[in-house]
């Protein structure tokens, strides 16, 4: 036997202020694409914006439905938009927020287990890490640099390419 242990680093940054105006306009971008989210049932919405690398803000919003595992979440809904309609156009960072109003959220809301493994799927596919940024509107962002530090053991099985 042998330990072994992980560690990652990110950016912390205690408001949106503290962002490059790049990173900051990104944030902003996913709090417009909140607007299209379904969420009649939590009342929580959630938007993503990804820059790819054309310059092009492709946005996304969670999408609920009454038969809950029917919903799907801003980072996939983005996600797949972008693999359908953009396959060649490498995505260089997202922004992510939340926003409720039956409570107010302090912290960063971040992906959800399924989100990161589609995420960390295209971040493979382009062969380059995706920024993300996690970004609390009423609160700190926290930055990534790249899906690796944020699913380290991701499900990457090779042998199904045969």
């Amino acid at each position: 036997m042998s330990n072994k242990s992980l560690s990652i680093s990110y950016e912390e940054y205690s408001s949106i202020d503290d962002l490059n105006t790049t990173d900051r306009d990104l944030c902003n971008e996913a709090t417009k694409a909140m607007v299209n989210s379904h969420s009649p049932y939590s009342e929580f919405r959630v938007g993503a914006a990804v820059r790819l690398e054309s310059g092009k803000i492709v946005y996304g919003s969670n999408q609920e439905n009454v038969a809950y595992p029917s919903g799907l979440c801003a980072e996939r809904v983005v996600m797949f938009t972008i693999g359908s309609t953009y396959p060649k156009d490498k995505i260089v960072s997202m922004a992510i927020t939340a926003q409720t109003d039956n409570f107010k959220i302090t912290e960063p809301v971040t992906s959800c287990g399924a989100c990161l493994q589609v995420m960390a799927e295209y971040e493979k596919k382009q062969s380059h890490p995706i920024e993300v940024l996690f970004y609390c509107q009423n609160g700190p962002i926290v930055k990534t640099n790249g899906i690796k530090s944020l699913l380290p053991f991701a499900f990457a099985e090779t042998r199904l390419k045969k």
